[in-house]
């Protein structure tokens, strides 16, 4: 932007004319002065012919002098070095000659007076001084360079600023506020940014639809499904009262069935809450260190009879506000799913630990031996109905709603959560979450 300021400025400069430039006017004048000093030197001598030139070199800054056929000066003025010379070749010659010295340009032309004398004309035109100073053209300069920067500036601005708008609406769109709308006011704009927004908003509007639409259809399917698993438990404790003794093998399966579907349906209730901002909790102040330990050691208990174990390798004193049930149940649900993957005979290394820095978080790391999960796979855990070995899932009862949960219950308060496959084998999930003193 600055150079090209500075090449147009130069360019203005370079092809504008001078004030003062003066070679054809004053070569003109030349031409008709030589012939009138001629003529007054004829009529009225060399003091009129001194007058005449003196007059003139004041009117116009032209220095000039009348030499005869002899080469005598008539005028008395004195001209730079290399004049004489000129006038000589013009005497000879009798052709106007040119020549270019620091002071000006010489010429020297031949006149005839009307009776038939030869003369030779020399001038001095001086060289034309610039019409502008450095100091003026370096304001202009400077002005030049303020108003196109200005200018530059504000086209830059008027350009830049609507996309910064839209892409921080469509970041904050892709992190989760559905409600995320281009502003009215560059929706205003006339050209086609302003369609990119209108486009973006009936994009934004529809996809908010389909997923409000999409949680009305899991809650009102998960309302529906409890009323027919709760007759199904009445029904089972009846059959339970007139089935013989072989039948109970075949009831005990199906209330266990039942009771994983009753779980994967609280679960998918939960979520539809947390997704759609409607579970309604209250904030408070949560001892994270508490609530770690009361998990882990909830978790070591069931671990245990499965031959395996969870264990806590570091526990920091601190607290965040948030709601503890869904603290709790997002703890929970990474312990369980890594007592549920890590082998037998292995233990869970569940941590608590204080970064500090410009902002103090908490660090809740839960690490299994098991086998890990693929890289490509690494976000898509968290999300709802979403397996890595279908065969293992159903097996161990995994809904696939666990992680899910999780992942939404940190970020409602202002945390992240991540997975990572361990050095050793295993996976290692970390919940980062905002202490209160940060």
């Amino acid at each position: 932007m600055i150079l090209a300021n500075v090449a147009l400025f130069l360019s203005v400069a370079a092809t504008r004319p001078e004030r003062n430039a003066r070679p054809w006017r004053d070569l003109s004048l030349v031409g008709s002065t030589a012939q009138k000093a001629v003529d007054t030197y004829d009529r009225e001598g060399s003091a009129a012919l001194t007058e005449y030139l003196k007059q003139f070199e004041q009117s116009n800054n032209i220095d000039s002098v009348l030499v005869n056929e002899q080469g005598v000066e008539l005028s008395e003025h004195a001209l730079p070095q290399g004049w004489q010379d000129l006038a000589k070749k013009v005497a000879n010659t009798g052709i106007t000659q040119f020549n270019v010295s620091p002071t000006g340009l010489l010429v020297a032309q031949q006149v005839v007076s009307p009776s038939g004398h030869k003369y030779v004309y020399v001038s001095r035109i001086p060289r034309a001084q610039p019409s502008i100073s450095l100091g003026t053209q370096a304001l202009r300069l400077l002005a030049v360079l303020l108003t196109g920067g200005l200018l530059y500036y504000g086209l830059a601005r008027y350009l830049t600023t609507p996309i910064r708008q839209l892409r921080e609406t469509t970041h904050e769109f892709a992190n989760g506020n559905l409600g995320a709308r281009v502003s009215p006011k560059l929706i205003k704009r006339r050209d086609e940014i302003a369609h990119l927004g209108q486009d973006f908003n009936s994009m934004a509007e529809r996809l908010q639809s389909m997923v409000a639409a999409q949680h009305r259809l899991l809650g009102d399917i998960s309302h529906e499904l409890r009323s027919p698993l709760a007759r199904m438990s009445v029904a089972l404790e009846l059959a339970r009262k007139r089935a013989a003794p072989e039948a109970k093998s075949a009831l005990d399966r199906i209330e266990h069935e039942a009771e994983t579907l009753n779980e994967m349906i609280g679960h998918l209730l939960r979520l539809t809450r947390l997704e759609s901002g409607t579970d309604g909790f209250q904030m408070s102040e949560v001892d994270l260190a508490q609530l770690v330990r009361e998990v882990a050691d909830d978790a070591d208990f069931e671990a245990r009879s499965r031959n395996r174990s969870v264990h806590v390798t570091a526990l920091e004193e601190c607290s965040t506000k948030g709601t503890e049930e869904l603290l709790r149940s997002a703890v929970e649900n990474v312990v369980r799913n890594a007592v549920r993957y890590t082998s037998e005979g292995t233990e869970v290394e569940v941590s608590l630990r204080v970064r500090n820095g410009n902002e103090n978080r908490a660090v809740i790391s839960v690490r299994d031996h098991g086998q890990g999960v693929p890289e490509d796979a690494m976000e898509k855990i968290f999300h709802p109905f979403y397996r890595t070995e279908d065969a293992r899932d159903r097996e161990s009862g995994g809904s696939g709603l666990g992680l899910a949960i999780t992942s939404r219950a940190v970020r409602l308060h202002g945390g992240t959560v991540r997975a990572a496959n361990a050095v050793n084998g295993g996976l290692e999930i970390t919940i980062n979450l905002p202490t209160n003193g940060s």
